[in-house]
Formats: structure tokens, C-alpha cells, sequence
């Protein structure tokens, strides 16, 4: 079988199902691939900035592995603005939804919400609300995004800055989308992860670009 048999699904039987179910399968293990190929796009996206979009989005993973931060913080500081080139204006909401099923609910919400915690560093210079964050001012990874922002995301477009390469991210973002979609295990609705861990900071001290 090469094929399904239908042409509407509302004609497919359990055999084309199940014979689909094992190429999307096959499918979804590629798809951290496929998000670092689409990361490197970013280097043909957004200008102006003294680094490219793609530079930006290393420099804020390395930070983050700098800061002692485990695998779904890294992942995430990494893509988070995997979004620029096809979702120009919610571009933190396309990048939460292509991490939600494979990290920890609190770095889904960090990413959904980065766009509007980055706007205290701009929007009142365009005459916008900077403080668009202050509406989620009472939820619980309300502190976690203004680190994220603060430390990992408005501070990463230094040209000097030794940032690591991108395939040095590979084995974490690996790591990330082999996981089982929605493991409650990963997922750990309502639990809070410190972004910076100074231990495991030390000891990562020496890595270099």
C-alpha cells in the first residue's frame, strides 16, 4: 500500500488510517529537524537590528545555557521567535504553538507571552503601552516571562557576544520533539522551573563558540 484508497476521507476505513497514522509517525520524529532548517531562515528575515533574527535567537539560547537553564528553557529561547517570517504580528503565539505539546506549560505560556512583556522596552518610544504585560500581572509565570524577557530576550542583539552555533542546540531540541505529545510528565501543568540554576551554571562556564 503507497496510498490511502479515498479521495473525501469521509470514505477511508481503519487500514487507510492506520496506514497513515504510521507515515505522520515517521513524520513527527523529523520535526525538530525541520524547525532548525526553518530557523536558519531567519537569517533572510527582519533587518535593522545589528544581528540577524537567526543571530538573536542563538544568542538568546546560549544565554540561557550560560544561565544554567534545562532543555525546555534552552529549546524555547531558541525558537521563540520562529514566527517572525510567516506570523509577522503574533509571532509568539505561532511559536507556543509549535512548542506546547513537547515542553512544560510554563514555558509554553513564556513564549505565547513574550511579545507583549517586550514591549517595556519600546512601545511608549512609538507612543504604545509599554506595560501591555501588567494584565497578567497576577499569574503565576507572570515573573518567569519578565526574566525570560529581561535576561535571555531584549538583551541578545550584541554582534560581540560569543554565541554558540546552531548545531550546538541540536541534542536539546532533539530531545524536545521525540518527547510523546502532551505527556502529562513533560507538560507539568501549574509547576514553575527556575530559568537560571548557578550550579549547573559554573559548570557550563567554559562552553565557547
Amino acid at each position: 500500500m503507497k496510498t490511502v484508497k479515498f479521495t473525501a476521507m469521509k470514505d477511508g476505513d481503519r487500514e487507510d488510517y492506520a496506514f497513515l497514522t504510521e507515515y505522520e509517525i515517521e513524520y513527527a520524529a523529523k520535526t525538530g529537524d525541520r524547525l532548525l532548517d526553518a530557523l536558519v531562515k531567519l537569517d533572510e528575515g527582519l533587518s535593522g537590528y545589528k544581528i540577524t533574527r537567526l543571530g538573536h535567537s542563538l544568542q538568546a539560547a546560549t544565554r540561557a545555557y550560560r544561565d544554567g537553564a534545562d532543555t525546555d528553557w534552552i529549546a524555547c529561547a531558541l525558537l521563540h521567535d520562529i514566527g517572525d517570517i510567516y506570523a509577522p504580528y503574533n509571532h509568539d503565539e505561532y511559536a507556543a504553538a509549535i512548542v506546547k505539546p513537547f515542553v512544560r506549560e510554563q514555558c509554553t505560556w513564556v513564549v505565547e507571552k513574550h511579545g507583549d512583556f517586550q514591549r517595556l522596552y519600546y512601545a511608549h518610544h512609538l507612543g504604545g503601552n509599554r506595560h501591555a504585560r501588567e494584565k497578567f500581572a497576577d499569574h503565576l509565570y507572570f515573573n518567569d516571562c519578565d526574566q525570560f524577557c529581561e535576561r535571555w530576550d531584549q538583551s541578545s542583539f550584541d554582534p560581540d557576544y560569543d554565541t554558540l552555533p546552531i548545531d550546538f542546540f541540536r541534542p536539546f531540541v532533539a530531545e524536545v520533539f521525540t518527547r510523546n505529545a502532551y505527556d502529562p510528565a513533560v507538560i507539568r501543568a501549574g509547576e514553575r522551573v527556575a530559568l537560571v540554576n548557578p550550579e549547573i551554571a559554573s559548570q557550563r562556564a567554559g562552553a565557547s563558540a
